[in-house]
C-alpha cells in the first residue's frame, strides 16, 4: 500500500496544493522529503496525510467506523471549507485476478470540513477508503495469518519514554491493536515495553532465555557438542516478532544488540552497546528517542504480519515529522538509507532540518516549501551541508574574517 498522490484544499496556508510522493517515474525509491522554514507547512501536510488514513484503519476495524475529523481551526482564513483529497494504490489481491483492471487497485477518497453554520463547497466521499478496508476484512476472515499495511504517524512530541516498573492495566496485542494509537500519539513506549515484556514471557516460556543461556556457557564450554544443541534449541524457540524488533534495532544502531527485560534487582530494560550492559534509560536522548522510533515500526509491523517469515518486509505508509531531532551528524547522513535497508516495503514521507539528510541519498524526493507553494528540489548527492544550506535551504553561510 502507499499513497500516490494527495491535495490539499483551502487547508492551513495551503489554498491547493497538490503533491505527488515517491515513488514516481523519476524517482524509484519510495521516500518523500519536506524541507522548509519553520511555519512553512511540513507537518500540517504529515497532519493532512494522517487525518485523512485515519478514516481507512477506522473502517478496517468496523465497517462505518470514523477516523479522525479535519480540525475547523485549520481551515484557511476567508474560506467555509477545506478538503483533503488522496489517491492510495493497493495492489494486494489484485495479481490472483487475471481480468482485474489497474483502475481496481486505486482507491481515492474526500475528507471534507466546513464551518458550523455556513455553506462548503467540499463534499466528504469516503466510499474508496470503505472499499479497501473491506478488502483487507475479507482477507482477514479468510486467512487469519493474512497481512494488514503499516499506517503510523510519528510526530515531534515521540521522544517521551516512559517505561513502567508496574502494568496497571491489561492490554490485547492482537492483528489490529498494531494500529493503536498510530496516527494520534507516535511512540507509545510504554506500550511498547508491555508488548515486549508479554512476547518475551512467552519466548523464555518455550525455549531458553539468554541469560540461562549465559549461565549455561560458563558450565559446559563454548565448544561443547551440549551447547550446540542448546544455541539450536534457543533459535527454534525464539519469538518471531521479538526476533524481527531486534534486528531492527541492530541494524539501525551498529554496536547495540541483546534488547531484553530484566526483572532483578527490579523491572527495567536493557540492551548492549559495544559490549556493555546498560538500562534504557542510561542511553542519550538520541540514542533512546531513535531505539523507539524503529521499535515501534518494527513491533507494528511484526503484529501486523504474522504470516511473513521477515515481518519487517511489511508495507505500509510511516509519516516522520522531523526525523533528524536528536540524532547525531553520522546518524542524519544515513537514517533514510537505514530506513530503507530495514524496512524496505514502506513509503516514507519525512520532514527536516537538516542538510545531512538530503544530501547522502541518491534517490530520494525532495520538496521545498517557501510561502505555500510547493517546488521539487534537484538531487543534492554528493552537495556539501553549506552548500544545501545555501542554495536549497535559503540560509546564509556566516563567514569569518581574519
Amino acid at each position: 500500500m502507499e499513497i500516490k498522490q494527495f491535495r490539499l484544499r483551502h487547508l492551513g496556508r495551503f489554498e491547493s496544493l497538490n503533491v505527488p510522493l515517491a515513488p514516481t517515474p523519476e524517482v524509484r525509491s519510495n521516500v518523500t522529503v519536506l524541507i522548509g522554514n519553520n511555519g512553512a507547512g511540513k507537518t500540517s501536510i504529515l497532519k493532512a496525510l494522517a487525518t485523512s488514513l485515519s478514516w481507512f484503519v477506522a473502517r478496517l476495524r468496523s465497517e462505518k467506523g470514523s477516523g479522525s475529523p479535519i480540525p475547523e481551526e485549520v481551515i484557511l482564513n476567508g474560506a467555509t471549507s477545506a478538503a483533503i483529497d488522496i489517491e492510495v494504490v493497493d495492489e494486494q489481491g489484485q495479481s490472483a485476478n487475471p481480468n482485474a483492471d489497474e483502475s481496481d487497485a486505486l482507491y481515492q477518497w474526500t475528507l471534507a470540513r466546513t464551518h458550523k453554520g455556513k455553506k462548503g463547497q467540499h463534499v466528504s466521499q469516503l466510499q474508496d477508503a470503505t472499499r479497501l478496508a473491506d478488502h483487507y476484512r475479507n482477507e482477514l476472515t479468510a486467512n487469519e495469518q493474512g497481512s494488514l499495511p503499516l499506517i503510523a504517524f510519528y510526530p515531534v512530541e515521540r521522544v517521551v519514554l516512559d517505561i513502567p516498573l508496574k502494568i496497571k492495566e491489561k492490554h490485547t496485542f492482537l492483528q489490529l491493536d498494531g494500529y493503536d494509537n498510530a496516527l494520534n500519539r507516535g511512540v507509545d513506549f510504554r506500550r511498547f515495553f508491555e508488548w515486549f515484556r508479554e512476547r518475551e514471557d512467552s519466548e523464555n516460556e518455550s525455549g531458553i532465555s539468554a541469560d540461562m543461556l549465559g549461565k549455561l556457557l560458563e558450565t559446559v564450554g563454548k565448544d561443547s557438542e551440549l551447547w550446540e544443541k542448546l544455541q539450536q534449541l534457543s533459535a527454534s524457540s525464539r519469538d518471531r516478532q521479538l526476533t524481527a524488533v531486534r534486528t531492527a534495532i541492530s541494524n539501525f544502531m551498529p554496536g547495540f544488540s541483546n534488547l531484553q527485560v530484566r526483572r532483578k534487582p527490579r523491572l527495567y530494560m536493557s540492551i548492549d552497546k559495544d559490549g556493555e550492559t546498560l538500562n534504557v534509560l542510561q542511553l542519550s536522548q538520541g540514542e533512546k528517542s531513535l531505539m523507539a522510533l524503529v521499535g515501534d515500526i518494527a513491533r507494528r509491523l511484526a503484529m501486523m504480519n504474522p504470516g511473513l517469515a521477515n515481518p519487517l518486509a511489511g508495507d505500509g505508509v510511516v509519516l516522520i515529522d522531523e526525523v533528524d531531532m536528536h540524532l547525531h551528524p553520522t546518524w542524519q547522513r544515513s537514517i533514510i538509507s537505514r530506513l530503507t535497508t530495514t524496512f524496505p516495503n514502506c513509503q516514507f514521507v519525512l520532514t527536516t532540518h537538516s542538510p545531512l539528510v538530503i544530501s547522502d541519498v541518491k534517490e530520494v524526493l525532495v520538496y521545498s516549501l517557501d510561502n505555500a507553494e510547493l517546488s521539487q528540489v534537484p538531487s543534492q548527492y554528493g552537495q556539501d551541508a553549506n552548500s544545501v544550506l545555501l542554495e536549497v535551504m535559503d540560509t546564509h553561510i556566516q563567514v569569518s574574517l581574519v
